[in-house]
């Protein structure tokens, strides 16, 4: 919930928190409206094609407080959690343009095209409890990863991602969707089986791109339920044949410049 501040001030409780080097977890961020300098931002070609950096961009001129530390600088807002990253910038763009978003969704049992107003701040939110630590995410795979001799690991573990991942991947997102995901999974893989630490950073996306379908399915599932932050998957009625669908919200318009 946002409170406002002298007007163009809003103040927020991130789901996640920042913690700095001594351990302290930062939660309440105070931003202000975007104006005429993100307008450049966003508008900037050098941001075009990595959406990780231009989220860090936007993100670190508009904060104005985090916690209790003294500076908020774009190292800050580069190191914080995917999850409180998608919160502030949902937001951001609530307190400039007003929460309501015109999205537009494609019926996947009779092809119509669906226009339907979205509320961001009906977006449900899963928060830490004050104190708390976020977990890692734990996967039992169906099929496990099987290396060439054999022996097949199925315990995986991930961390939660950062805006870091975000720009270090940025550029295989925009090219291919899968094989940015596989980057961006490779980099928060902490643990599958017995592979030792070196190895995993060998096979890297790799591992990932020999998982079938069903065990992938399997991570999108543990992340989608155990991870903190803003429910994107929205359920939608088509009217044209009735069918109910599970989609990802809309944000193809989310910061176009209007």
């Amino acid at each position: 919930m946002s409170t406002m501040a002298r007007g163009r001030e809003f103040e927020f409780t991130l789901p996640l928190g920042y913690t700095d080097g001594e351990g302290r977890v930062h939660r309440t961020v105070v931003m202000r409206k975007m104006t005429g300098k993100e307008e450049s931002i966003l508008a900037d070609k050098r941001y075009q094609r990595n959406g990780g950096k231009l989220v860090t961009e936007l993100l670190s001129s508009c904060l104005l407080r985090l916690g209790e530390l003294e500076k908020t600088d774009r190292s800050v807002v580069a190191a914080m959690y995917s999850a409180d990253r998608n919160f502030l910038l949902l937001k951001l763009r609530s307190i400039t343009f007003g929460s309501e978003l015109q999205a537009n969704y494609t019926c996947p049992a009779c092809r119509e095209n669906l226009h339907v107003t979205e509320d961001l701040e009906d977006l449900p939110v899963k928060a830490m409890s004050n104190g708390d630590s976020p977990e890692d995410i734990v996967v039992e795979l169906e099929d496990g990863y099987v290396e060439r001799d054999g022996q097949m690991h199925t315990a995986l573990t991930l961390r939660l991602p950062t805006g870091l991942d975000e720009e270090a991947v940025a550029s295989q997102m925009h090219q291919n969707a899968s094989i940015g995901k596989n980057a961006l999974l490779s980099r928060c893989l902490k643990s599958l089986g017995e592979i030792p630490r070196h190895r995993l950073e060998a096979l890297g996306p790799k591992i990932l791109s020999d998982l079938t379908m069903t065990d992938r399915r399997l991570i999108d599932r543990a992340v989608n339920q155990s991870a903190p932050g803003v429910d994107l998957v929205r359920r939608i009625e088509c009217v044209n044949c009735n069918n109910v669908f599970n989609t990802t919200l809309d944000l193809s318009h989310f910061l176009a410049l209007e």
